[in-house]
């Protein structure tokens, strides 16, 4: 059922509405104020409740912020009547009405204190900067924000007799956390003090009464102690003919209260209630000097507490706070803090975010958001309105993305941040499980990129494990770290797995684990490293079964068993009888041809020789030949031990068949170098990649690389592709 405005109510709202009217200087034929009222009254006829949760008129509150943001802030425009037909027009319905009737830029303010609004009641996020630092990104028109922090003080002032208590708690825990703060750094100090203190009046009610009482008890006192101290000082400065204007402030009761918190003592020990400022009006380049000509007078006359001294004349503040700070102990043993500065250094110390806020303790955030704070408080001062437009939301949205927990936690992500950057920066273990999210009752991949504002609820599943390939969906460090930490953790415990699959397998056949057997198997299996062999059986690229019979034909061997062919002389060796000769400098050749008959021959593993390569042969103890090149690591061994079984040798005419090679490449560890390099091998028609593996450490990373190559020319051209791949360093052949 309807409720109408009371005749005082009535009477209320029309002064107000004058009040706002002549501030914007419209003449009243104009008719807008007419039509802005009627259509509230037409919103309160067709359901928009007149009364808020605190039994306030909406109309009255609206109407009383506007005219606050007009007269304490300087607020115009169209951004004042935005605010009573938000409060007026609730549905999409009427939103859409008032856009109509009122224009654009109504419409414009509207949806931005429609989406300001939406956002203050999460209470876990509000205490941090984070969210202020948000709160302000997401506003997009700066008046929006100083027109809430003109609402929140008309409600704060208006809900001390409400019922609603929980409503009430809620309201002031916006004021303390959220919109004291950003009025302090807007250096609307005097609305920044008044929210402070009505909100520890709703939160800590025995508190500020209590500190209220001491204080109006001690009024009278403190105001006479005030002049007495004031009185000496005043003669020694007129006396040295300076040019001064003295102040005396008390401690507001929300700075008495932190203050007994944190020295975790009682109203009588804050013994600094007030202070005492002394402004000279001093040239620049002769400021210094008279201020510290301001506090010899001052110490000579009061026992001074050189503890307390706070020298920001000789050394600044990274924020350009210039002043001198000294607490004396003046009459009846009580101690007084002096601020001593300039004109010059107290206007850049009042002036918006110079550096009044940090000196207060509220600390600094994102240097964006608090140079943007600044340039608007100083358009307030100057009355650019343009100013007042700007938006941040763009340069935000470039540089940091603000994303909610389910809870109401809120985290700061960089620009471009993923479900899994997201989940990552939770906990690690999220991370490392992370499956996709639900964001807005839909269901996103990994991959997903995050927007400002949203809810976002990480999925994860323990059958999901880190790879290697996730360093590409993320962007900030942090996740990167984690994600290679854990990769070489899987892959290490994967290494240990395979390790003690080998050991049973091996147990199975009856076998004792023999180390150097081990490493010759590991050599043999074409692995430089065990930790990549090992990777190989974990990965099944290798055949544990082979590796078996690998290992017990290295036993033999090392144990003197292995079969060999009858021990012959250097003399009864008949290469002719096992090698087709060509000449060649009137010497035998021996011609390697896949298709040639009644010659065992193979490549040797430790060179992998491919056709094109210079090569010779080298008859085995068994009779067979091994074919290596001739730059191989082995060969200078060979001929000088076995040079009676040195072949001459050279390729026939015509390759056929692929050989295996392995090459060893190392570089910087680049996103996307391993697709290059992948990318390189698989556009060569008559190369395959057979197998990869990377590891990485210190910005570096080192890749084993196995291709089949079937000619030594197209070999040399794959590898100088690949060193010309960015990020390569150097690329050689095992």
């Amino acid at each position: 059922m309807h409720v109408h405005h009371t005749p005082a109510e009535q009477m209320r709202i029309r002064a107000l509405l004058r009040e706002i009217y002549r501030n914007e200087q419209l003449r009243p034929e104009n008719g807008e104020a007419h039509r802005l009222m009627a259509f509230a009254e037409e919103c309160f006829e067709k359901g928009t409740p007149l009364r808020d949760a605190f039994g306030l008129s909406r109309m009255e509150t609206a109407l009383e912020a506007a005219c606050l943001a007009a007269t304490e802030i300087g607020l115009r425009g169209s951004m004042l009547r935005a605010l009573l037909l938000h409060e007026a027009a609730r549905t999409p319905e009427m939103r859409l009405r008032a856009a109509e009737m009122f224009g654009t830029q109504t419409e414009q303010a509207l949806a931005c204190l429609e989406r300001l609004e939406s956002l203050t009641g999460r209470v876990e996020a509000l205490r941090t900067e984070n969210f202020r630092n948000f709160f302000v990104s997401q506003s997009g028109d700066m008046r929006a924000v100083l027109l809430l922090i003109a609402k929140c003080v008309v409600l704060m002032r208006g809900v001390k007799e409400t019922e609603a208590l929980a409503d009430q708690r809620q309201l002031a825990i916006e004021a303390a956390y959220l919109f004291a703060p950003l009025a302090h750094k807007l250096g609307l100090y005097r609305l920044k003090s008044e929210l402070e203190d009505l909100s520890l009046k709703y939160l800590e009610h025995d508190a500020y009464y209590m500190i209220k009482e001491r204080l109006s008890a001690t009024k009278r006192s403190r105001d006479a102690y005030i002049a007495r101290f004031i009185e000496p000082i005043a003669r020694l400065l007129d006396e040295e003919g300076l040019k001064y204007h003295i102040k005396g402030r008390t401690k507001s009761i929300h700075s008495i209260w932190q203050k007994m918190k944190k020295q975790n003592c009682g109203f009588e020990g804050v013994y600094d209630l007030f202070a005492i400022r002394i402004i000279l009006e001093a040239p620049q380049k002769k400021e210094i000097d008279q201020c510290w000509k301001v506090f010899s007078l001052i110490t000579a006359r009061y026992e001074s507490n050189l503890k307390r001294l706070r020298d920001w004349l000789t050394v600044p503040k990274s924020n350009g706070y210039e002043s001198l700070h000294i607490t004396v102990k003046g009459p009846e043993e009580k101690w007084v803090e002096v601020q001593i500065r300039s004109e010059r250094m107290d206007e850049v110390a009042e002036h918006g975010l110079a550096a009044h806020w940090r000196y207060k303790g509220v600390k600094s955030g994102e240097g964006d958001v608090e140079e943007w704070l600044s340039g608007i408080r100083s358009a307030l001062e100057s009355g650019d309105e343009n100013s007042l437009k700007r938006s941040l939301a763009q340069d935000a949205e470039r540089k940091d993305v603000y994303v909610f927990t389910p809870k109401g936690d809120l985290y700061k992500l960089p620009h471009g941040a993923t479900v899994l950057d997201f989940a990552y920066q939770i906990h690690t273990g999220v991370g490392n499980h992370c499956t996709g999210a639900r964001i807005d009752g839909r269901n996103v991949p990994i991959r997903h990129k995050l927007e400002s504002g949203s809810t976002v609820e990480v999925l994860t599943s323990s059958a999901q494990s880190p790879k290697a390939d996730w360093q590409n969906i993320v962007t900030s460090g942090h996740a990167k770290t984690k994600i290679r930490a854990a990769v070489r953790d899987l892959q290490a415990r994967s290494s240990a797995l395979a390790r003690e699959l080998l050991e049973r397998k091996l147990r199975n056949k009856k076998l004792d684990w023999d180390e150097s057997v081990i490493n010759i198997l590991v050599k043999r299996a074409g692995f430089k490293e065990s930790l990549e062999f090992y990777r190989a059986i974990a990965d099944e690229r290798l055949d544990i079964g082979r590796l078996i019979d690998l290992y017990i034909e290295i036993l033999r061997h090392e144990a003197g068993q292995g079969p060999r062919a009858a021990v012959r002389s250097a003399e009864e060796f008949d290469t002719k009888s096992i090698i087709e000769t060509s000449t060649q400098d009137g010497q035998d050749v021996m011609v390697i041809d896949r298709g040639l008959k009644g010659i065992d021959f193979q490549m040797a593993r430790c060179c992998n020789p491919v056709y094109g390569d210079d090569v010779f042969g080298f008859v085995t103890s068994g009779g067979g030949i091994k074919i290596h090149r001739c730059n191989c690591p082995n060969a200078e061994a060979l001929r000088n031990r076995f040079g009676y079984r040195i072949v001459r040798a050279r390729w026939a005419g015509k390759g056929s068949g692929q050989y295996p090679i392995t090459l060893h490449v190392v570089g910087h560890d680049d996103l996307g170098i391993v697709n290059n390099i992948t990318s390189i091998i698989s556009k060569e028609e008559h190369i395959q990649l057979r197998s990869i593996n990377i590891d990485s450490n210190d910005g570096l990373f080192s890749g084993i690389l196995t291709v089949m190559v079937d000619e030594a020319e197209r070999l040399t051209s794959l590898i100088k592709k690949i060193q010309g791949v960015r990020g390569v360093k150097a690329v050689s052949r095992n």
